[in-house]
């Protein structure tokens, strides 16, 4: 049998419908509430004006909070630009030059056996070590899924070997053994192959995060923009429908928000274009120019390792005479001329012509360093080839003496005249890009305090208003 119907009790919970299920409001019911509690406080002039009020505030707020927000975010990317990514994008192309000028100085030591001097063998040790410091900082800085992970690896493991293989043929140079060339060769395919390449490919992926560093630190804080239009449109609205109803022109508290929100954005424009202005300086006089002198200290090193490895193999091969070839001629092209050097195709004249003008005599000097040091060379290749004078080749090409004008010494005044530029762009980058975050840092707060005035003033202003109801 069935018992007689639960009644539920007044103002207690709801009897279980159908299968037991409790009966709940609707939702549509519960939205239909509160449009129409909304539609009759909009019904009186004391509900818009509080709705107008809360809406102001609002989007003041929301204002202040989203500029303060963009404005953040440009300023953490500004941030890494100056002490993380360039750094980074500086000391892959140290690692590469370093491995470039290690290469080739053992090569140099090679080439004088007995007579090598002392500075020549610190030169190299110096070369490696700062690599191998360079690699195990930028380990420590890259993230697990960084895309330069790979190459920092293979530059830690593959960089024992090589000095390992240097330090065999330099043994058996000095004891006359002719293995020793072999073991110089080798070493220095393993540089060009193995480390060399990932060196450019590390160069590559931190340069590619600086540009996105620089994009996101320059971006247009469009939504911040957006919303300013917004509110100050609402703004002016409530002031104008409050106008055409009281028929009094000026509201001081929700002037002062427009003020507040204008001034806001106004300190905005001004940072952002400002900020920008340093970056992109940073960029087209420091990190630019940067990327384009390594490129030709790279192809300088590359040049010297070929010209030095010609002479170590004694000419048994034309690999290292068309390696020299092909390094000088992606450094400058031999056949332009009598045509100016900022014409010319190639590295070098490329970094001539994106050179700021601080560092443009020194690079100009590299240019002229540079040919003499070709000239000087073609001189001892016409001993070798001409004369058949392989020690008079190897006297004109690298000696002992400090003082003799050899293609060594030409080349040293090379690689020195470039490294005087890229002390000066880096010295460019750094006064351009320093204080970029915090001044965009500074704005988010001010913008940030300014939505809170201007929410305060919309709310005091319309605040008067209301009183005048009561």
């Amino acid at each position: 049998m069935t018992g007689p119907p639960v009644l539920a009790k007044p103002g207690g919970p709801a009897a279980p419908g159908p299968g037991g299920a409790v009966a709940r409001r609707p939702r549509a019911a519960v939205v239909t509430g509160v449009r129409a509690r909304l539609a009759q406080a909009t019904r009186t002039a004391p509900g818009r004006l509080r709705l107008a009020g809360a809406v102001l505030a609002v989007l003041t707020v929301a204002f202040g909070a989203l500029t303060a927000w963009q404005l953040e975010t440009r300023a953490q990317a500004a941030d890494r630009v100056v002490s993380y990514s360039q750094p980074l994008s500086r000391d892959a192309a140290e690692i590469h030059r370093n491995l470039a000028d290690a290469a080739t100085t053992a090569a140099s030591g090679f080439l004088l056996a007995g007579a090598e001097p002392a500075d020549v063998r610190a030169r190299y040790e110096q070369d490696l070590a700062t690599a191998a410091k360079l690699v195990a900082e930028a380990a420590a800085r890259t993230t697990a899924t960084s895309p330069a992970q790979g190459s920092l690896a293979r530059l830690n493991q593959q960089l024992p070997v090589y000095s390992g293989l240097v330090e065999t043929a330099r043994a058996d140079n000095r004891q006359g053994i002719p293995l020793g060339g072999a073991y110089l060769r080798y070493a220095s395919e393993q540089m060009q192959t193995v480390l060399l390449p990932a060196a450019a490919e590390l160069a590559a992926a931190e340069d590619k995060e600086l540009a996105d560093d620089y994009a996101a630190a320059t971006s247009v804080p469009w939504g911040a923009y957006g919303l300013a239009l917004v509110t100050l449109a609402a703004l002016a609205w409530v002031q104008l429908t409050l106008f055409r109803r009281t028929n009094r022109v000026f509201n001081i508290g929700l002037l002062g928000a427009t003020a507040a929100v204008l001034a806001g954005a106004l300190w905005l424009t001004v940072t952002g274009l400002t900020t920008s202005a340093a970056l992109e300086r940073s960029d087209t006089e420091g990190a630019t120019p940067l990327r384009a002198l390594n490129s030709a200290r790279v192809d300088v090193l590359t040049a010297r390792l070929a010209e030095n490895l010609h002479l170590v193999a004694r000419g048994s091969t034309a690999k290292y005479a068309d390696q020299w070839t092909k390094a000088t001629g992606h450094l400058e092209d031999a056949a332009a001329g009598d045509q100016p050097l900022e014409r010319r195709s190639g590295s070098l004249p490329e970094a001539v012509r994106l050179a700021p003008a601080a560092a443009g005599p020194s690079v100009r000097d590299a240019a002229a360093r540079f040919d003499e040091w070709r000239a000087k060379h073609d001189a001892a290749r016409k001993l070798e080839v001409d004369n058949a004078d392989y020690q008079g080749a190897l006297d004109a090409t690298v000696t002992a003496a400090a003082d003799a004008p050899t293609a060594d010494a030409a080349f040293n005044a090379t690689d020195r005249a470039l490294a005087r530029a890229a002390d000066v762009e880096q010295q460019q980058f750094t006064r351009s890009a320093e204080g970029t975050g915090g001044d965009l840092r500074a704005t988010a707060v001010a913008a940030a305090l300014l939505g809170l005035v201007a929410a305060a003033a919309a709310l005091r202003g319309l605040g008067r208003r209301l009183a005048e109801y009561r």
